[in-house]
């Protein structure tokens, strides 16, 4: 039980910090004031952010189940990962952490609102916060995709959740969208103050993650791998 709580803990807090990753965050904003600013109601407003993140959680969970059932229901590989999931998951803590750190660099394009999806926005208002929030997901930038597919992917095998840890995942990545909605919703002009703090937080945020994810790396890979009793 303290197990599975602690591991939903963690897959909550990788998706509040993929969120306010430097490129995510930066796009959240973006897509969610340029929808809510076509409309002078404060509820579409917030409506538009909680279709967005909406968008993004259903595809976080949908990516994931595909995975996991994917690999768990072949049986080589399904004992395969059973067997050396620890083994591999120290290593991949190790990357992810210097990810964080910025000690390894990954050039992935991310995203952006270009001309053709502005249009589209355009066209369909804030119905199309939905499938925005769909594209912008499976947009992945460094952090993200290190985060996503290095770290909740394979907590994800490991305890076999198909459902609950990708959803609290996204729970995760919604939080800071829809506190940036309710900014522009009701205080607009608190929205440049509140970025730039979050930014602030967000590289210690990272830093502290980071460290945390290379020392039980460290740890799994010393026990798991070379079989040192710490």
């Amino acid at each position: 039980m303290d197990n599975i709580l602690l591991v939903s803990i963690t897959s909550l807090w990788l998706g509040i910090l993929t969120s306010i990753s430097p490129c995510s965050l930066a796009t959240n904003i973006a897509a969610v004031s340029y929808i809510g600013k076509k409309s002078e109601h404060k509820k579409y407003i917030l409506l538009s952010g909680l279709l967005y993140t909406s968008g993004r959680v259903l595809t976080y969970v949908i990516v994931a189940s595909i995975i996991v059932s994917s690999l768990l229901s072949t049986p080589s590989i399904s004992n395969f990962l059973q067997e050396h999931v620890g083994k591999i998951l120290g290593p991949i803590l190790i990357l992810t952490g210097m990810i964080l750190l910025g000690l390894l660099k990954i050039n992935i394009k991310s995203l952006g609102l270009g001309d053709n999806l502005q249009r589209k926005v355009d066209r369909y208002g804030i119905l199309s916060a939905l499938p925005l929030g769909t594209i912008f997901a499976l947009s992945f930038c460094p952090i993200s995709a290190a985060i996503y597919f290095g770290n909740l992917i394979p907590l994800s095998l490991e305890h076999n959740s198909r459902i609950l840890l990708p959803t609290l995942y996204g729970i995760g990545t919604a939080i800071p969208v829809i506190a940036f909605a309710c900014i522009m919703a009701f205080a607009a002009h608190l929205v440049a103050r509140a970025f730039n703090k979050i930014r602030i937080i967000e590289v210690w945020m990272r830093k502290i993650t980071g460290t945390i994810f290379i020392l039980v790396g460290i740890y799994l890979s010393l026990t798991n791998i070379f079989r040192f009793n710490i």
